[in-house]
């Protein structure tokens, strides 16, 4: 396998994607690790690990080292990354690829150092950072060199960055940590309290991508729901349509809404005319909710376009953004250099 030498990463909440210079997304899978408590070996990591979640014995434990998109448990996201960079890169010893991983737009020094370390640890040479909403607005193919506004929503699954960004640089910005598992959460919260039934985080995240909606479909669509019944303590199933899904996921939805217009608050006039002109470009895994889009849009009064590949655009513009290094010696993250 030959090596790469600059690579990108989205270490998402949910999701980790490498994006490999001149090869483009090599690897998107779940940012879960399963383990054996007795022995602290690593027994599957990725989409193998995933399929274990709520499923095993009391030893194993499927654990997810990122929480509201930053590192909660180092020493697990260290060894995840470094399986995944082996897979995606090949291993040498005396081969070390630069590496940008991205951030949330809030993130404190030391949640920055914990994950420039853990890059480094698992293999990095040198390793830059970035804040999601600029690799997202790259990757979505905005010019953000120019004087002009704009406006990205990164809806991920621990945050939902949110910035207004010009001449290379973020002018308002804000990060809220209620983005794909907060609406999972709020449908299990709904299926407990409305149908006396627990249901477990695969059924729920089944629940959002099939049925859920942010804004009243034109026709109602339902889906079957199996969980564990509260009062008789059995396995029940119950129809469940768009609509309630709308209801569950109501909360949240407003959190969001409610910091886009924060962000429009915030933003001097002139930027706020751009971005009224050209509109609001939405990205990550929350933009592919039903009628996000039209929700935002109604809140704002601005026009709500979603990215082509809404999933992949943060770890597309962290390759991008490796082609273009000098600009980004200059950004905020980056103006120490970065741990060796």
């Amino acid at each position: 396998m030959g090596f790469a030498n600059e690579v990108g990463i989205d270490l998402g909440t949910a999701n980790v994607l490498v994006y490999i210079k001149g090869k483009g997304i090599v690897l998107n899978e779940p940012s879960v690790v399963a383990i054996n408590n007795d022995t602290d070996e690593i027994l599957a990591v990725g989409e193998e690990a995933k399929q274990m979640l709520g499923r095993t014995p009391a030893n194993i434990v499927a654990v997810r080292p990122l929480k509201d998109g930053v590192v909660s448990d180092y020493d697990i996201t260290e060894r995840m990354l470094k399986y995944f960079i082996r897979k995606t890169c090949g291993s040498g010893r005396f081969f070390k690829p630069r590496i940008m991983v991205c951030v949330p737009s809030g993130v404190t020094e030391v949640e920055k150092r914990a994950v420039r370390e853990a890059a480094n640890q698992a293999g990095g040479k040198d390793v830059y950072l970035m804040e999601e909403p600029v690799a997202a607005a790259i990757g979505a193919g905005l010019d953000i060199s120019k004087p002009d506004g704009i406006m990205v929503i990164d809806i991920g699954g621990g945050t939902t960055d949110i910035a207004v960004i010009s001449l290379g640089g973020i002018v308002a910005s804000t990060s809220v940590k209620m983005a794909g598992d907060k609406f999972d959460e709020a449908i299990i919260t709904y299926m407990r309290k409305n149908h006396k039934l627990y249901i477990g985080e695969r059924m729920a995240e089944e629940l959002k991508v099939k049925i859920g909606t942010a804004f009243p479909r034109e026709e109602s669509i339902s889906m079957e729901c199996r969980g564990r019944d509260l009062v008789t303590g059995l396995p029940k199933s119950v129809d469940v349509t768009s609509e309630e899904m709308m209801d569950a996921l109501e909360e949240p939805l407003h959190t969001i809404c409610e910091a886009v217009h924060n962000v429009l608050e915030r933003t001097p006039p002139e930027l706020s005319a751009d971005i009224s002109n050209s509109g609001i470009m939405l990205t990550g895994g929350g933009a592919l909710l039903c009628g996000i889009d039209k929700r935002i849009e109604d809140r704002t009064g601005i026009k709500v376009l979603i990215a082509e590949d809404p999933k992949s655009c943060v770890a597309i513009g962290t390759g991008k953004a490796l082609n273009n290094l000098d600009a980004l010696e200059t950004n905020a993250l980056n103006r120490r250099a970065p741990y060796l």
